[in-house]
């Protein structure tokens, strides 16, 4: 019986396996990126590592091509789902190293923050949003929109750029638009956090007795974009408008992070909103203190238009 090298050995020997393995090599060697990997390291790679590691080559050729034709983190083909490859030189071979792709580094990040805030509000239709089906039919709507491209085109993490304070009607498209915001930005791997106030505010309250409290705290005031949907729709006391937003507001204020926001209410009406507690108390400082730190945040801009869940 013959040995697995020398079957090997002489398959290698003849014209159609010989062809294939020529064809391959080919292959391999036109791909730009591993052009470029190999020759940013000619002084290391010989033509025997390049022998002996053909198809490690041709695994990163396969998996780098479903990453560039990748449509979301759902759909992908490769070996490691959410992974890109990158070739590196491991002493004398050519190996691939997998890294998370930055969908998947987005969701993952998506995940961690869902996990904690229960009022992580991503509905299927703010899932869905997208400026293209943004109606710039009535007043400030177009306004806010060249406004939100902006936003998106400009905004890096670490960059200051102040947010919207979308009000207006119900059913016009505020939370609507702040999706779109964030789906734009998801595609530029920037996460955002959409939060919807009113079970927010309840959700704190419940974290009292479980200790979570400071850490779902810090996640929100700390999202590199926060959106409060719906601010002024909660039922208000002096804690959850003293100790939890104007926790939020001040350190978002003293560390410039973009923060949009969503209401029924303009900025006088969520003023007097604020200054009446559950139980009457009338608190005209600390609601003023608060507006301040959210007008320093954000532009308001009226959404106006016909309600459209009910078209």
């Amino acid at each position: 019986m013959e040995s697995i090298d020398k079957t090997m050995k002489n398959l290698y020997q003849t014209p159609e396996f010989r062809k294939r393995y020529e064809d391959l090599k080919q292959e391999v060697l036109e791909d730009p990126d591993i052009q470029t990997f190999l020759e940013e390291n000619k002084e290391i790679v010989s033509n025997r590592m390049i022998e002996t590691n053909l198809m490690k080559l041709y695994e990163y050729k396969s998996q780098a091509i479903n990453c560039k034709d990748c449509p979301d983190l759902s759909r992908c083909v490769n070996l490691m789902k959410g992974y890109e490859p990158s070739l590196v030189i491991e002493g004398n071979r050519i190996d691939i190293h997998y890294r998370p792709c930055p969908e998947k580094l987005l969701d993952d990040e998506r995940r961690k923050t869902k996990k904690l805030i229960q009022s992580f509000y991503m509905s299927k239709e703010i899932l869905n949003a997208s400026f293209a089906d943004f109606f710039l039919d009535s007043d400030g709507r177009l306004d806010a929109f060249e406004y939100a491209e902006r936003f998106t085109a400009e905004y890096a993490k670490g960059s200051s750029m102040k947010g919207l304070y979308l009000h207006g009607e119900f059913g016009v498209g505020k939370s609507y638009l702040l999706g779109a915001i964030a789906n734009q930005l998801a595609e530029k791997g920037i996460a955002s956090l959409i939060v919807y106030v009113p079970e927010f505010l309840r959700e704190m309250k419940q974290s009292l007795g479980d200790q979570t409290l400071n850490e779902k705290l810090e996640t929100v005031k700390k999202a590199h974009v926060l959106m409060l949907d719906d601010i002024g729709a909660e039922a208000m006391s002096s804690w959850t408008r003293d100790e939890i937003l104007g926790s939020i507001m001040q350190y978002r204020m003293q560390e410039q992070l973009p923060t949009f926001f969503t209401s029924n209410f303009d900025f006088s009406g969520l003023e007097y909103h604020l200054t009446y507690t559950q139980r009457g108390e009338e608190e005209k400082m600390k609601a003023r203190r608060l507006m301040e730190r959210i007008k320093f945040l954000s532009i308001p801009i009226k959404l106006g238009g016909p309600n459209r869940r009910h078209l």
